[in-house]
C-alpha cells in the first residue's frame, strides 16, 4: 500500500492565508460601516460617528461589543434551527467565495514560494457562481423561519431577484472566458497583465457596466436593496433576528462588496497589476506587496462607488427591478456575447 505524503509546510500556508483573508475581510467589515456612515454625513452635510474614540474610528468596535451583549432572541414559533441556519449560511458563503481570488502573486520566503491566493482552482468563475447562488439560501431560510409575513416576503424578492441578475452576470462572465480561454480568476489576471494586452475594461466596456449593476444586485444594495426595504416591509427578511445573528447578516453584505469589488478588479481592472510598472523588473516579495497595494486600492475604490450609489439613487419599485433586469441587462449581455464572439471569430481566421 503506497502512503500519500503530506506536505504540512503547505497546510500551514493555507491555513496562514485563509486567516489572514478571513480576518483582513472581517476588519475591513467592520469598518466599512464606519466608512458608509462617514460617507453618509459628508452628502447629507452631517458629521457621522465622532463620539467613540478619535474621529469616532472606535465606533465599529462599540457597534460590534452591542451586538454580542444584546438578548439573542428567537421567536416562540419560529423554526429554531433553520432560524439558526439562516446567518450562519449567509456569513459562510460571503466569506468562502474569497478562496478562489488571487489577492497577489506571490511572495519567496527562504526559498520558498508563496501564492498569495488560497486556492488556484481551474474553475474559479465557476466556483464563484456557485457560492454566491447558495448565499441566497440564507436569505431564503432565515425570511422563512421566522415566521413573519413581511420576513418571507422580503425573502421571496431577495431570492427572484438573485436569479434574474445572476444570468446577464454570467452571460458577461462568458464573455470574459471567451477572451481568456480560462476559468481561472489567477489566468484572467495573468492574461492582463501580459505584453500586448490591455485591462479587460477595455475589451468589454458594456460588459462591465451589466456586470457592476449586477452586482449590485447580488449585494442587495441600494438601489435593488427590495428583500430589506425598512419603509415597506418594516426590516426585510432580518426583521426577526437581533444580537450576533442579525450581525451576522449585516457584516455578510459588507464582505460580499468587498469580495464582489475584488472580483470586479480582478476580472477587468487587471487585479493586483500596477499600471505603467513592469513587475518582472522588481523584487518578487517587493513587486507582490505593491501588487496587494494596488489590488486593495482599486478595491477601495468600487467600496466607495458602492456607498456613494447608495446615498445618491433612490430605490427600485419591484416591477422596475424585474423589468430592468429581464428586459434590458439579459438583451444586452446576449448582445454583447454575440458581438464579441463574431470579433473573435473574425480576427482569428
Amino acid at each position: 500500500m503506497t502512503l500519500l505524503t503530506i506536505d504540512w509546510s503547505l497546510i500551514i500556508e493555507k491555513l496562514v492565508l485563509i486567516a489572514v483573508v478571513v480576518l483582513g475581510s472581517l476588519v475591513v467589515a467592520l469598518y466599512s460601516t464606519y466608512a458608509e456612515r462617514k460617507v453618509a454625513a459628508f452628502m447629507q452635510d452631517r458629521l457621522g460617528p465622532n463620539r467613540a474614540g478619535p474621529f469616532g474610528l472606535l465606533q465599529p468596535l462599540a457597534d460590534g461589543a452591542k451586538f454580542f451583549f444584546k438578548e439573542d432572541v428567537i421567536p416562540v414559533l419560529a423554526n429554531k434551527w433553520l432560524f439558526i441556519l439562516g446567518p450562519t449560511i449567509a456569513m459562510s458563503a460571503a466569506l468562502m467565495t474569497s478562496a478562489v481570488v488571487p489577492w497577489g502573486n506571490h511572495i519567496e520566503i527562504g526559498g520558498r514560494i508563496i501564492s498569495l491566493q488560497i486556492a488556484d482552482i481551474n474553475i474559479g468563475v465557476l466556483y464563484v457562481f456557485g457560492v454566491v447562488g447558495m448565499g441566497v439560501y440564507g436569505i431564503m431560510i432565515g425570511g422563512w423561519a421566522s415566521n413573519n409575513k413581511f420576513s418571507l416576503l422580503a425573502a421571496l424578492r431577495g431570492a427572484s431577484q438573485v436569479i434574474s441578475y445572476e444570468l446577464p452576470m454570467g452571460i458577461c462572465m462568458i464573455t470574459l472566458i471567451m477572451l481568456s480561454g480560462s476559468l481561472s480568476l489567477k489566468d484572467k489576471v495573468e492574461q492582463q497583465m501580459s505584453s500586448g494586452h490591455l485591462w479587460n475594461i477595455v475589451y468589454q466596456p458594456l460588459g462591465f457596466v451589466i456586470f457592476l449593476i449586477c452586482a449590485f444586485a447580488e449585494c442587495n444594495r441600494t438601489p435593488f436593496d427590495l428583500a430589506e426595504a425598512e419603509n415597506e416591509l418594516n426590516m426585510g427578511y432580518h426583521q426577526e433576528y437581533s444580537s450576533m445573528k442579525l450581525g451576522f447578516y449585516l457584516f455578510a453584505e459588507y464582505i460580499n462588496m468587498l469580495i464582489s469589488s475584488a472580483v470586479i478588479v480582478t476580472l477587468f481592472f487587471g487585479g493586483y497589476d500596477i499600471p505603467f510598472l513592469d513587475e518582472s523588473k522588481l523584487n518578487p516579495n517587493t513587486a507582490a506587496i505593491l501588487g496587494i497595494i494596488a489590488l486593495m486600492a482599486k478595491v477601495v475604490f468600487f467600496i466607495f462607488l458602492f456607498m456613494w450609489v447608495r446615498w445618491t439613487i433612490p430605490r427600485f419599485r419591484y416591477d422596475q427591478l424585474m423589468n430592468l433586469g429581464w428586459k434590458k441587462l439579459l438583451p444586452l449581455a446576449l448582445i454583447n456575447m454575440l458581438v464579441t464572439a463574431a470579433v473573435i471569430l473574425w480576427l482569428h481566421k
